[in-house]
């Protein structure tokens, strides 16, 4: 929500006028101020997190030269806003001309115009963007026969979660295959976006710019199998150590699997710990060497590893699946944590640099 607010309220920011003529009128940065200010701190400062440093500098000098507002200027900037999220929404539901249809209707024409003009002068719209609207099982069915390039292509430029599911979806043969046209691509020309656009989806191909446009390479394939399960991770991962080992080896310096807990210290270990669920992390280390297992029973009080090794004993077999899904929910929990800045995972490779 907030990195939504953030996108209109750039918009908001980078528009003048819109007051009456025999009060005085608001530029763009003096909106964006009213807005915040209205909103409260607790919500700006979300907003703030998603800016640039010189966009919250220019903002809170606005906001700390401000004098004071009327309510009718407020309520004329909220009304602005609204427009402009309502936009945006119709634009993300279909497309421009969906958006421009639907605000003709309700504000007419000129307005219309006027709104989506603003949103879409700093709008790049990508290419496959009627596809990332889709839903992914759908999404599955209309590319898995497509050529292994093409699916490449698509998931390359689709959100990391969706493209996992799709990924995870495909059959195992073609994974491997898939993902290392990921990891290996660099750029696509246009006249290429836009054949593969038209045959995909000839009524709604569109293509914003001529330029050439970056997507894929290891970073991308990598947030990918983040998200994908643990057992197809294992079946991409192992092909492409025969197919491509430096990619392999590439690739898994830049992911964390759960046998990777043992390169986190004993505070972060600790951390971890406090999140987890005792018959999550029992399942977990059913299958893993006794390295990761003694890693865990240092960082835990004697009575709570003993009683560890209890319930992973009165367990007994479990499912493989089972423990792949414990393991990865628990890498989750560290990818969460890395994220929020609470601990460092050193990557294998990495001379993690802490100050």
């Amino acid at each position: 929500m907030a990195k939504a607010q953030k996108e209109a309220g750039t918009a908001l920011a980078g528009g003048g006028g819109g007051g009456k003529k025999n009060r005085r009128e608001l530029n763009g940065r003096q909106k964006a101020a009213v807005f915040l200010v209205t909103l409260g701190s607790e919500i700006s400062s979300e907003i703030f997190k998603h800016l640039r440093e010189d966009e919250i500098e220019t903002l809170t000098f606005e906001i700390a030269r401000m004098d004071s507002f009327d309510s009718e200027e407020k309520e004329t900037v909220l009304q602005e806003f609204q427009q402009l999220m309502m936009a945006q929404d119709f634009i993300n539901s279909g497309g421009i001309d969906y958006a421009r249809e639907l605000l003709e209707k309700s504000l007419g024409s000129q307005k219309a115009v006027d709104i989506i003009n603003r949103l879409t002068s700093s709008l790049q719209v990508r290419p496959f963007d009627f596809i990332r609207r889709t839903d992914p099982t759908q999404l599955l069915n209309f590319i898995q026969q497509e050529h292994p390039q093409t699916i490449a292509l698509i998931l390359a430029y689709l959100e990391p979660p969706k493209a996992s599911i799709i990924l995870g979806s495909l059959p195992n043969e073609i994974q491997s295959d898939i993902a290392k046209r990921i990891a290996t691509m660099d750029r696509t020309s246009p006249e290429t976006l836009r054949e593969v656009e038209r045959v995909l989806e000839k009524k709604l191909a569109t293509l914003s710019s001529e330029d050439y446009t970056a997507a894929g390479g290891v970073g991308s394939i990598v947030e990918i199998l983040n998200l994908v399960d643990r057992a197809t991770e294992k079946v991409i991962i192992e092909s492409l150590e025969e197919e491509d080992p430096e990619l392999a080896e590439e690739i898994k310096k830049r992911m964390f699997v759960f046998e990777d807990i043992v390169m986190l210290d004993d505070r972060a270990i600790q951390k971890v710990l406090r999140e987890v669920d005792t018959a999550e992390l029992a399942k977990a280390l059913k299958a893993v060497d006794s390295e990761v297992q003694d890693k865990i029973y240092r960082n835990m009080s004697k009575r709570a590893a003993a009683l560890l090794k209890d319930d992973m004993e009165y367990m007994g077999p479990i499912r493989m699946k089972d423990v792949e899904e414990a393991q990865q929910k628990i890498v989750s929990i560290i990818r969460k944590l890395e994220e929020q800045g609470e601990i460092v995972v050193a990557r294998a490779g990495e001379d993690e640099l802490v100050v």
